[in-house]
C-alpha cells in the first residue's frame, strides 16, 4: 500500500471513530430539540373560523420549470377548479370563470391535504377557502343568520387507553380545526391549544361540575357553554382496520347528545374517517339545537342584582325635619370627641359591590370560600371573577350595606380582614 493510501485509510478510520463517539451526544441533543419542538406545538389553529366558503378534495397534477413554479401553478389551478365547484354548488349548471388576479383577491387560504413535489411536477389534493364577504357578493349569497350561542369545543381523543386534547396534535383536533363552519348553525369557539390552553382544557375538565370553575374557563374564551366531541380509536391489529367510536356530549354536566361508529381500513385512512366524523358530529349538534336540547346552561350566567330606586325611597311622612336634626347634632358631638367623622349607616336595602381577595390553594377552596361568603348575613351574591389556583383569587360580593359593615360581619365569623376602599383581603 502506498503512503498516500495509508494516510487516507487513517483519515477514514479517525472520522469513523469520531462519529461513533459523538453519536450518543447527537442523539441526546437531537432528542431534546425534538421534544422542545413537539412540546411547543400543542394543536392546530382553526382555519375558516369566520364562516368562509371552503372547497376540499381538489386534485391537481401540473408541471413547471422548478418545484416552486410547479407548486404555484398547482395552487392557481386549484383556485380555478375550486371557484367552479363553489359556483356549481350554489347555483348549479356550469361554473363562472374569473381571472387569476380576481381569484387571488377572494381566496383567503389554500389548505394542503396531500402533496408530492418533484423537480418539475406537483401532484396534490388541496382545499381552497374563499372569503365570505368578497366571494359572497359575486355568488349573491349570504351566511346563516340564526346561530346558537358561542359554544366552546373540547375535542377528546381516546387512543391506546389514554385521553388527549391538546397535549399533542391529534387527527381529531386537526379535523375540527380545518372544518368549515360557514354552513353550520352552531357557533363553534375552537381553541388551538397554544399557551396555557393545553393546561386549562384537558380530558379531566369533562368531569368537573363546579359552575365557578366553568364560568372562569368560558369567560376566557368568550363562550356561553361547552360541547365535547369524543373520539375513541380501536385498532384491530397492527396495520389492520381502525374502528372509531364517536360520542357527542354537552354542558358542564356532560350530557349525552348522540353517538355513531365509523371504520377505516388502516391507519392511513384515519384522517378521512375523522373528516367524515366531524360532519356527522356537526349534524348531531345541529339536530339537538333544533330540538331545543342544546341550550345554554342558566347556572353559567352571572345574574346582576337589580335595585329598584322607587322601592328603596322612604315616604316623606317618616322623615320629618325634627327627627333629622338630633341625628346631625349627635353626629357632630361624636366627631368632636373622637376626631373621627361619624358616617350614618346606609339606608335599609342599599347594596355595595365589594372585591374580596382570598387564598385559593386548590380548586375545592374556591367553592368553599364562595359558600362561606354567601353564608355571611347581608351577602346577596359571591362569585369568583378572577381565579388563581395556588394564589389569591378575587370574589365579587354584593352586600346589603357598606364596606365597614361587611368587614365587621366577616370578623364576627373569624376572618382576619385587611384592605381599604372597596377591596378587602381576608384569611383565616
Amino acid at each position: 500500500m502506498s503512503p498516500k493510501g495509508a494516510a487516507m485509510k487513517v483519515r477514514i478510520y479517525n472520522w469513523g471513530r469520531i462519529a461513533a463517539l459523538a453519536a450518543p451526544f447527537l442523539l441526546v441533543s437531537g432528542g431534546l430539540a425534538l421534544a422542545q419542538i413537539e412540546g411547543a406545538k400543542r394543536g392546530v389553529a382553526p382555519v375558516a373560523s369566520t364562516g368562509d366558503f371552503e372547497v376540499n378534495d381538489i386534485e391537481v397534477n401540473v408541471t413547471g420549470d422548478n418545484p416552486q413554479d410547479a407548486r404555484q401553478k398547482g395552487w392557481e389551478e386549484a383556485q380555478r377548479l375550486g371557484w367552479t365547484k363553489l359556483w356549481t354548488r350554489t347555483h348549479g349548471g356550469v361554473g363562472s370563470t374569473l381571472s387569476d388576479s380576481s381569484l387571488d383577491g377572494i381566496v383567503s387560504a389554500v389548505v394542503v391535504q396531500e402533496e408530492q413535489i418533484g423537480p418539475h411536477r406537483y401532484i396534490a389534493k388541496l382545499g381552497v377557502v374563499f372569503d365570505r364577504a368578497r366571494a359572497g357578493q359575486l355568488l349573491g349569497v349570504a351566511g346563516i343568520s340564526s346561530r346558537s350561542a358561542p359554544l366552546l369545543i373540547i375535542p377528546v381523543t381516546w387512543s391506546a387507553g389514554a385521553p388527549t386534547v391538546f397535549e399533542h396534535v391529534t387527527p381529531w383536533q386537526k379535523a375540527w380545526a380545518k372544518y368549515s363552519t360557514a354552513d353550520s348553525h352552531i357557533d363553534y369557539v375552537r381553541p388551538s391549544g397554544a399557551g396555557s390552553e393545553s393546561l386549562l382544557l384537558n380530558a379531566g375538565q369533562l368531569d368537573r361540575r363546579s359552575r365557578t370553575w366553568w364560568r372562569v374557563i368560558l369567560d376566557q374564551f368568550g363562550a356561553a357553554d361547552v360541547i365535547m366531541p369524543i373520539a375513541r380509536l380501536e385498532r384491530q391489529w397492527p396495520g389492520g382496520p381502525v374502528i372509531g367510536h364517536f360520542a357527542a356530549r354537552y354542558g358542564p354536566d356532560n350530557k349525552f347528545v348522540g353517538a355513531f361508529t365509523l371504520r377505516a381500513t388502516n391507519s392511513a385512512g384515519i384522517p378521512a374517517m375523522m373528516d367524515e366524523a366531524v360532519k356527522k358530529m356537526d349534524d348531531l349538534f345541529q339536530s339537538a339545537l333544533v330540538a331545543g336540547s342544546l341550550r345554554a346552561d342558566s347556572s353559567l350566567v352571572l345574574e346582576q342584582a337589580v335595585v329598584d330606586a322607587e322601592a328603596l325611597a322612604l315616604p316623606e311622612e317618616v322623615k320629618p325635619a325634627e327627627v333629622v336634626a338630633p341625628v346631625d347634632i349627635l353626629g357632630k358631638a361624636v366627631e368632636s370627641i373622637t376626631g373621627v367623622p361619624n358616617t350614618p349607616p346606609p339606608p335599609s336595602g342599599a347594596q355595595s359591590t365589594i372585591s374580596v381577595q382570598v387564598d385559593t390553594p386548590t380548586a375545592g377552596d374556591v367553592d368553599k370560600n364562595e359558600g362561606s361568603l354567601r353564608g355571611v348575613p347581608g351577602v346577596r351574591s359571591a362569585n369568583t371573577t378572577s381565579l388563581a389556583l395556588g394564589g389569591t383569587s378575587v370574589v365579587r360580593v354584593v352586600f346589603d350595606g357598606d364596606v365597614a359593615a361587611l368587614r365587621a360581619a366577616l370578623q364576627a365569623r373569624g376572618w382576619q380582614v385587611s384592605g381599604s376602599g372597596d377591596t378587602l383581603r381576608i384569611k383565616r
